[in-house]
């Protein structure tokens, strides 16, 4: 299957990133390279630097990046600094990251992310690692319970543990429209009509497995440090959960001193990182909501470095 990716909110990106032609560019998500191919585009004697943790995406944004200022490496992007630091690159101008999960993933049977299409449970972005199927057949109901509440804010968290652990006693649930099954059996009748029950619980195993908000909270400050000053980093996110680690940690970045205020001067020393460039988050149009229907919860959030 090709890697298909319709990079989302394109030119609110490229716009965002105020690309200097002689500038160090980081893609930190680069997938099948829509974003990247159009930064590098932008480059004469800059320099784009792809990194991915999906050796699949490697391969292909590799491909379609040929011939072009650019170099992808699998790696992952709360790596950014180690990255930089062994291509002798001193900092970038600009850093994208494009969270959650990619098309290509998606439509990807075999990768076992989708509740449409069966397939092993797996849902690994690196092929490496802890499977969905090892956390669905291997953790306890109150864990399973916990993970579902806190990356998947599933109410009936309690009745899907409970279907998963009692359908496991009889034999290891081993593919993604089995646990489809399950989640959607858990569910009250009524709510069933609403949505497709499996989205959440999907979602949440997802994100366990790849320890999606542990190398988010860890990237967004390896992001900051690898920023040279005036930098900018745009961050799509997709869902309310990862978007509000962005915006409380751009939030602390913007913020000065952090002192009581009964304290007659200043004691921490703290001063802001940087500015947030838009108050908002943009939002994508009508236009490429209708055409890309994943792009209809993505929220850019952009902020520049002090100088």
């Amino acid at each position: 299957m090709e890697f298909a990716h319709i990079p989302v909110m394109l030119e609110e990106c490229l716009e965002g990133l105020d690309i200097k032609p002689g500038g160090t560019y980081v893609d930190g998500t680069c997938g099948g390279a829509g974003h990247s191919r159009e930064i590098a585009k932008r480059l004469t004697t800059g320099r784009l630097i792809g990194i991915d943790r999906d050796p699949d995406a490697v391969r292909t944004a590799t491909q379609r990046l040929d011939g072009m200022n650019a170099l992808v490496v699998r790696g992952n992007y709360d790596e950014i600094r180690q990255i930089l630091s062994e291509l002798d690159v001193p900092g970038a101008d600009g850093i994208l990251l494009d969270l959650g999960v990619s098309s290509f993933q998606l439509d990807t049977a075999e990768r076992g992310f989708s509740y449409h299409q069966d397939a092993p449970l797996d849902m690994r972005m690196s092929k490496e690692g802890i499977s969905a199927r090892d956390i669905v057949n291997g953790y306890s109901e109150d864990e399973l319970r916990d993970i579902l509440y806190k990356y998947g804010e599933e109410k009936f968290a309690p009745r899907i543990a409970a279907g998963i652990v009692r359908e496991r006693a009889v034999k290891p649930i081993e593919s993604t429209l089995e646990l489809a099954r399950i989640v959607s059996e858990a569910y009250p009748a009524k709510f069933r009509r609403d949505k497709n029950p499996a989205r959440q619980t999907f979602q949440a195993i997802r994100i366990a497995v790849n320890d999606e908000f542990g190398h988010l909270e860890a990237a967004l400050d390896e992001c900051l440090e690898a920023l040279l000053p005036k930098g900018r980093l745009c961050i799509i996110t997709f869902h309310s959960l990862e978007d509000r680690i962005v915006k409380n940690k751009f939030r602390d970045w913007c913020r000065g001193c952090t002192c009581p205020p009964d304290f007659p001067v200043c004691v921490c020393g703290n001063v802001p990182k940087g500015h947030l460039v838009n108050r908002k988050p943009i939002t994508a149009g009508s236009e490429e909501c209708e055409g890309n229907p994943r792009s209809r919860s993505a929220k850019l959030r952009i902020f520049e470095k002090s100088g």
